[in-house]
């Protein structure tokens, strides 16, 4: 059946499921299957009577406890569309990111300054993220995807224009100031991943989904690594060539960013006609005014296993964005002259991890084991990183590929890993917010753990760099295993799901403790 907007139901999904038809209070009750097995017979006492169950009005059955009161639950096909546009326009931001550390040495050279400096020119994208990422989440929730979407993609584009005008020596100032664009863009685009895959996917496709929007942002990532040494080859000896070279990368970048910010404006909107989940159905039916933004956050920091996730996150993220913004450095400390091949290098260490974060995003749709997955990904993460910490000065490049695409395959793998496992133990806060503080998390580690491993890599040696991030990675492994796995997200989903099933009959005279599901919503 198709409906208007070009949406149609999803085959094997009902068109109708019962959900909310009126607003679910957030706190600590019971769902309640209480429909009678005939439509016109009475039904069973509600839960307020029942003396165990003081806090049975929170429920799903709405509209006076009528067993017909439903909302239809369907998919859009538009959701694919939204996924790929924003997939490729974070792609974009992720290449701008990652285009000057990858060519640290040849940029030093052409705007006549430091590593350091080159260095900064990635850490500004953690920089920018950290005081702006409050403001950029209370924007999601209050004005909405769209919007947030369309400043993204928008930004990106500017931030690309901005880089075409610095094509000259001694301009280092102006392709930091575009840099610095680029990196307001990217507040409004890492936090989309979870929001997209809730409101747009159904519950048996989210993970996936969340996997494969971070997925765009980690393949923007690789060919970061790839395309800047192959199209801005080392000529310190021609600077007007070096320069026909940055224009050729700066330009094409411009362009796509721009048809990909028209493409946004085409595409988004702010939810699909029709809830694709339970859980989502819930949250929908609860009015706006009712939503605290700044409840939301204190909520947030109450919950202690978030609290250990959102640590733990930002230890393996700002890792990962430390290692990829020194990895030209600690490759041409043993390999010198090997730019292309460092790039190459770094493409397989996230092209692996994206191959990562598709396989454990299904397996999360399959399984729903979030706290085990977490935890085996990040002890493998550790020793992927102790045998390329011990390996990469052997002389053989050949190795370094293998053991960084080992590394990469865990360790990139582990960030959708990372937004799911949190919007699962905060439900029903907002995805944006929970995942723009994970990722606040990482850019506050990943500025620190650049500057300590740039300086323990420039006076001592890469190894000494590795093993700093190796002691901390150790401790988010502690870290995860004491997170309590309370999966809120996919308890409403299976409980509404199992409603008719939970049915009591009329004649039953005792209320089995089967027949209600304890929903937990309180954060």
């Amino acid at each position: 059946m198709v409906e208007e907007g070009g949406e149609e139901e999803a085959e094997g999904e009902s068109g109708e499921m019962p959900a909310a038809a009126a607003p679910l209070q957030r706190c600590n009750g019971f769902l309640p299957g209480k429909e009678a097995a005939g439509g016109g017979e009475q039904a069973a006492p509600a839960a307020p009577e029942a003396p165990e169950a003081p806090e049975a009005e929170a429920m799903l059955a709405a509209g006076g406890g009528r067993p017909e009161a439903r909302l239809e639950t369907r998919l859009s096909r538009r959701r694919l569309a939204v996924l790929a546009v924003f997939s490729c326009y974070s792609l974009v931001n992720a290449f701008q990111w990652i285009q000057y550390s990858i060519l640290s040495n040849v940029f030093a050279g052409f705007y006549g300054v430091g590593f350091t400096q080159i260095d900064w020119l990635s850490m500004v994208y953690m920089v920018a993220y950290v005081p702006l990422i409050l403001p950029a989440t209370w924007l999601l929730d209050a004005r909405g995807l769209r919007l947030t979407a369309l400043l993204g993609s928008g930004l990106n584009a500017l931030g690309a224009w901005l880089k075409c005008g610095s094509l000259a020596p001694q301009r280092y100032p102006l392709t930091l100031a575009a840099q610095a664009v680029c990196a307001v863009a990217q507040v409004f685009i890492l936090g989309l991943p979870s929001r997209i895959a809730s409101v747009w996917f159904g519950p048996t496709e989210v993970s996936t989904a969340c996997a494969v929007a971070v997925l765009g942002n980690q393949l923007g990532t690789a060919i970061g690594f790839l395309l800047p040494p192959v199209l801005v080859p080392n000529t310190p000896n021609d600077i007007d060539l070096m320069a026909h070279n940055i224009s050729i990368m700066f330009y094409g970048t411009a362009i796509v960013s721009t048809l990909l910010f028209f493409l946004t404006g085409v595409v988004f909107e702010e939810k699909p006609k029709y809830p694709p989940s339970h859980s989502q159905a819930v949250l929908q039916s609860k009015p706006p005014e009712d939503y605290s933004y700044k409840q939301s956050i204190i909520n947030l920091f109450r919950n202690i296993p978030f609290i250990l996730l959102l640590i733990s996150y930002g230890i393996m993220t700002g890792a990962f964005y430390s290692v990829s913004t020194l990895l030209n450095q600690m490759i041409v400390t043993h390999y010198e002259g090997e730019e292309v091949n460092a790039g190459r290098i770094g493409l397989t260490l996230v092209v692996a991890g994206m191959v990562g974060s598709i396989i454990c995003g299904l397996w999360l749709d399959y399984t729903k084991t979030y706290k085990q997955t977490t935890l085996i990904v990040y002890i493998l993460s550790f020793i992927g990183l102790l045998v390329f910490t011990f390996t990469l000065d052997l002389g053989y490049l050949i190795v370094v590929f293998v053991t960084g695409g080992v590394l990469g395959f865990f360790m990139t793998g582990y960030l959708p890993l990372g937004f799911e496992f949190a919007v699962e133990i905060t439900y029903p806060e907002s995805e944006g917010t929970s995942s723009g503080l994970l990722n606040a998390s990482a850019q506050i580690f990943g500025i620190v753990f650049t500057l300590v491993q740039g300086k323990l890599t420039t006076d001592y040696s890469p190894r000494a760099g590795n093993i700093f991030l190796c002691a901390w990675i150790f401790v988010g492994i502690i870290l995860t295993a004491l997170i309590k796995s309370d999966l809120r997200r996919h308890n409403v989903n299976s409980g509404i799901m199992n409603l008719d099933v939970k049915a009591v009959p009329v004649d039953s005279p005792v209320e089995p403790e089967s027949t209600t599901l304890k929903i937990q919503s309180t954060l």
